[in-house]
């Protein structure tokens, strides 16, 4: 991370639509994310969560880059990329969705967007699928294009988001279901609304779909949600940890397959559906996994910030894993971490050792998620 009066800004990594946006709303620390630049500090990271769980921030996620899949087989396509069964994916509907390897390692874990029979979006996190789809596409006999459309997300995510959107679009919004999307222009603003995003709370996802509207649509909705507390923000690590959500490069890599991370329920290798990784994954689950990925407590003084670094974890002197996100929750008045544990040392309540910084702090594995497990508030109607 860096202070914007440092960056020296290239071709190579992009600015957001919304970047001027950000920095006139006090951005003053970024860092690098599918090769453009995120805004990563408002200030107190603390701050940022409260202001999520109590109120609203509006979050500059266009790094969150699109892949558009369009074509006569791009139905077919997409199945071919997922393990998820989407024979059940409505028009209208997204899914939280695996693009696994020929070996069964996680390359992405984006949210798919089926804007209709043959016109699919994937939001993704940090890795270059466009490249990968491309080169699956090539040998794979459909008929589909694909390519980085012009479309930015921001993200709108708290309990008064929904009272904001309302603002901005009217009452019927308030019909908008978990894990459904609308097409819908605001003030001539084209846009893609979904109740989607990264925060484990209420929260909408808003894919701008014309780059030179990206500091007016800010502006709109920082004025919309004046009244409701809003500020700007970056997406919190600690509610995120406190949600067990992923992080890619962090909780999972091209070296992680699903079932080391619990996403068990988004592969479907009992049906006749095709997809790369299928055998891998076959075999991976007749023989077991190694490890797996557990919720942990850390039994120390508040952890100033996320980890930015793997902690050692060890059992009797022996490491047996990583500690992968580690933060203080100011709500759980805890330190959370997700870790990966070899799975011999993985029960719910074995006491293990983590290094921090050459001292081995006591630890306890627990369930995760650490907060709202049944997700009882990102689903809840309006």
């Amino acid at each position: 991370m860096q202070n914007k009066k440092d960056f020296g800004f290239g071709t190579q990594i992009r600015k957001s639509p919304f970047f001027n946006s950000t920095v006139k709303w006090g951005a003053t620390g970024f860092s690098v994310y599918n090769h453009m630049y995120i805004p990563r500090d408002f200030g107190s990271p603390e701050q940022n969560f409260w202001n999520l769980i109590n109120k609203a921030i509006l979050c500059d996620v266009a790094v969150e880059r699109q892949v558009e899949i369009t074509g006569p087989d791009a139905y077919k396509f997409i199945q071919l990329l997922t393990p998820r069964d989407l024979s059940k994916l409505n028009v209208g509907q997204c899914k939280y969705v695996l693009i696994i390897n020929n070996e069964g390692g996680i390359l992405n874990d984006p949210v798919l967007l089926r804007l209709a029979e043959n016109h699919f979006w994937l939001s993704l996190g940090d890795s270059d699928i466009l490249l990968w789809a491309q080169g699956v596409a090539v040998n794979s006999g459909l008929n589909v294009k694909i390519t980085e459309p012009d479309v930015s997300p921001l993200q709108l995510q708290g309990p008064n988001s929904g009272k904001i959107m309302q603002k901005l679009f009217g009452e019927d919004i308030k019909n908008l279901k978990y894990y459904w999307l609308r097409e819908l222009e605001l003030d001539g603003i084209p846009l893609v609304v979904s109740r989607t995003g990264w925060s484990s709370e209420l929260g909408y996802e808003l894919f701008l779909r014309d780059g030179s509207k990206g500091n007016l649509l800010w502006e709109k909705i920082m004025e919309a949600g004046k009244d409701f507390g809003l500020k700007p923000g970056h997406t919190s690590s600690i509610r995120r940890i406190e949600g067990a959500m992923l992080s890619y490069h962090a909780d999972a890599d091209i070296n992680t397959n699903p079932f080391e991370v619990g996403l068990d329920r988004l592969v479907n290798l009992d049906t006749d559906i095709n997809f790369v990784g299928k055998d891998a994954l076959k075999k991976i689950k007749a023989n077991g996994i190694n490890r797996k990925q557990i919720g942990l407590i850390i039994d120390c003084d508040p952890l100033e910030g996320p980890n930015t670094i793997f902690w050692k974890i060890k059992k009797n002197n022996k490491d047996i894993g990583k500690v992968t996100s580690a933060v203080y929750s100011p709500r759980l008045k805890k330190n959370i971490a997700l870790a990966m544990i070899a799975i011999e040392e993985s029960q719910i309540g074995n006491l293990i050792d983590v290094e921090i910084n050459g001292i081995d702090i006591k630890g306890k594995i627990v369930e995760k998620p650490f907060y709202d497990p049944k997700k009882k508030i990102t689903s809840a109607k309006l």
